[in-house]
């Protein structure tokens, strides 16, 4: 009898396993996740695909100053993120756009050739599309990169240029070993929650916190999809753009005010696992790269933020939102 209810347990707690497993499952375009405000699709023809990238805009809460900020997401996240800083923003009269880059979110994740130059030009497209003239451009992460190479596109569409802990300040290709695309691909097919969790906390956050949990949640829960096979060979195409079109030698031909606003303990190094810890030791290493990087570009400033690692609007929300407004 006791063997009999052993057995009963065990296939109850498989039972409401799998349950949970399937509860957890998101899709690869993330329809179940909420996000701050109301997504709307505009609607891309590229290498013979029809394709959508979706994005929020947000009008002002308070009296419009007549002005627009545009977002940009980081490679491991999507417009859900930016919550609080949509909320600052149109607080102080600013209508945001906040897009998920094609490849990322709740946008389409195509089979093509992933380009800084081409995302920019589409987002780009899109502002000319909304009747945007001219936008102040925030980008955090991989979206740093991106914003970057927009205002070196497009500095006439730039008001100024805000970067969140940016990747690309090193050029990753001259020491993290080469890999190429199908050998990414298969590594980003191990990816779990469990993965995930543990980069975000040594990686981003210098202190975890129950609140970081839903952003594990979204990028762990879209492994379980039958459909991850595509997200998965979608984020190694972009880790390749990532390594292959390095923005750091440009710096230098920036013409739109520029700040960094750079959590001093972020350690990201794209490729990092590829890495030896004596080698991890000496790149990454933000402290260092966002003087370095203010430095090259003409007469930009920078506001650095103790105790904080590679999400300042996360991790210190309320410091970084006054630094982030008290510098519009």
């Amino acid at each position: 009898m006791k063997r009999f209810f052993l057995l009963i347990a065990i296939s109850f707690l498989i039972i409401n396993q799998s349950k949970a497993q399937k509860t957890d499952t998101l899709s690869i375009t993330l329809e179940g996740v909420k996000y701050p405000s109301a997504v709307k699709f505009f609607p891309i023809h590229t290498e013979g695909q029809d394709i959508k990238m979706a994005y929020m805009d947000v009008a002002p809460t308070s009296a419009s100053n007549g002005k627009t900020a545009i977002l940009f997401h980081g490679k491991n996240f999507g417009g859900y993120y930016w919550g609080n800083v949509i909320k600052a923003l149109t607080a102080i009269g600013y209508r945001v756009i906040v897009p998920d880059q094609i490849g990322f979110g709740k946008s389409s994740k195509p089979f093509i050739h992933y380009s800084f130059h081409q995302m920019a030009t589409w987002n780009k497209r899109l502002l000319d599309t909304l009747g945007v003239q001219k936008t102040v451009v925030l980008g955090h992460s991989m979206g740093g990169m991106l914003a970057t190479r927009f205002a070196l596109m497009f500095p006439e569409k730039t008001e100024k240029l805000l970067l969140e802990n940016p990747i690309g300040l090193e050029d990753y290709k001259t020491f993290v070993p080469y890999v190429n695309t199908a050998q990414q691909y298969q590594t980003e097919l191990k990816t779990t929650a469990e993965s995930v969790k543990k980069y975000y906390q040594g990686s981003y956050f210098t202190y975890w916190k129950p609140e970081y949990e839903y952003l594990v949640n979204i990028a762990g829960g879209v492994t379980f999809s039958a459909d991850y096979p595509r997200w998965a060979q979608v984020a190694a195409m972009t880790f390749t753009m990532i390594y292959e079109q390095p923005v750091v030698y440009e710096f230098q031909n920036l013409k739109v005010p520029t700040i960094l606003f750079i959590g001093k303990e972020d350690k990201t190094i794209v490729g990092k696992g590829l890495l030896t810890p004596d080698q991890q030791a000496i790149h990454g290493q933000y402290r260092l790269l966002g003087k370095q990087t203010a430095a090259k570009i003409p007469g930009a400033k920078i506001i650095e933020f103790e105790a904080c690692g590679h999400i300042p609007h996360l991790e210190i929300p309320t410091e970084f939102l006054v630094a982030l407004t008290g510098s519009l």
